[in-house]
């Protein structure tokens, strides 16, 4: 297991019992570098959508229980945020696949599919190893390994 894989499961060990307290849920937990510094991010969420004020209350709670974990970040440390997922959000986990079936998404590939690398059209169902997505004129399967990033998609 990595290192950032080792935060990102303590992190979620430390957080769920305080979502569950307040009625959230956790989305995800990600531990990444962006410039020269690291970021150690929780995502929640709720019926209703997440407030300032509910990122507010579980930052502040985990503060303590980061502080005491002084392993966590290693050397390099990092800035600690929670955030929701947001309207447009990453899909990652099949939980989040479960919860978009019927829902447009967006995708992108890592290389070119029929001269495209991005796609937008319904999830219509998933498994471990492929995405289907129904378009306007017809259903294509996508090979997991070959999609790059699955989002929401959001209709202005």
């Amino acid at each position: 297991m990595s290192k950032h894989t080792d935060y990102e499961k303590r992190t979620e060990e430390m957080i769920t019992p305080i979502l569950d307290e307040l009625g959230f849920e956790l989305y995800d937990v990600e531990y990444v570098k962006e410039g020269s510094d690291y970021y150690l991010r929780a995502y929640i969420d709720k019926d209703g959508g997440i407030t300032i004020d509910d990122c507010v209350e579980v930052s502040r709670r985990m503060n303590d229980l980061l502080d005491a974990q002084p392993d966590i970040g290693g050397t390099e440390g990092y800035i600690f945020e929670v955030s929701s997922p947001g309207l447009g959000r990453v899909l990652k986990k099949d939980k989040h696949f479960e919860k978009a079936v019927g829902q447009d998404v967006d995708i992108k590939t890592y290389k070119p599919i029929n001269g495209s690398k991005e796609f937008t059209g319904a999830l219509k169902a998933f498994d471990k190893d492929t995405l289907t997505i129904e378009f306007d004129d017809g259903t294509e399967v996508f090979n997991r390994a070959d999609v790059a990033q699955v989002r929401l998609s959001i209709d202005f």
